[in-house]
């Protein structure tokens, strides 16, 4: 047979060996190894230790009135946000939690103003720069030139609309 502790996944066979939970053919296939193998029986010794000490610890009883207890713990789950506030009722007394959360949401809204009020303005936006104008110099004849012919151009302009007015 070959040692259960030095093949992987066999000391449960030791284990079950340990807690009589093995068929009597097996059993008697691994007491021959037990007589050879010393770590083996080591192992078993141990393990029949831990059974007996299972076999012989008591439970405490339980008391007359666990399952009323139990139910009324149940039914008065809190939530996650009531444990919270119930915890910090506890520490700090109810009386000093109801008067620090106003005062610290006071706090938080002069602080939070003060960070708003105290940030600096933005620069101005430069203007867009779509288009430049471009500047002509003209010399004093073009000027006068040009008055001349918008000067013409308004006659023309006013001879028109009294030849299309039926009125005149």
């Amino acid at each position: 047979m070959n040692c259960p502790l030095e093949s992987r996944g066999s000391p449960e066979l030791l284990i079950a060996y340990a807690s009589q939970g093995l068929d009597p053919k097996r059993a008697a296939a691994l007491d021959g190894h037990l007589a050879e193998c010393s770590a083996c029986r080591e192992f078993v010794h141990r393990q029949s230790t831990v059974w007996q000490a299972l076999d012989t610890w008591e439970a405490a009883p339980v008391s007359v009135d666990f399952d009323r207890r139990l139910h009324a713990r149940i039914s008065t789950d809190l939530s996650w946000w009531q444990r919270q506030w119930q915890g910090l009722s506890l520490v700090f007394g109810p009386l000093a939690v109801r008067r620090a959360v106003p005062v610290a949401a006071t706090a938080a809204l002069l602080i939070a103003a003060g960070l708003l009020l105290n940030r600096p303005a933005l620069p101005p936006a430069a203007p867009a720069q779509t288009a430049t104008a471009q500047i002509e110099t003209l010399r004093p004849d073009q000027v006068v030139d040009a008055l001349d012919q918008m000067d013409a151009l308004s006659q023309f302009n006013h001879s028109l609309k009294a030849d299309s007015d039926p009125r005149m």
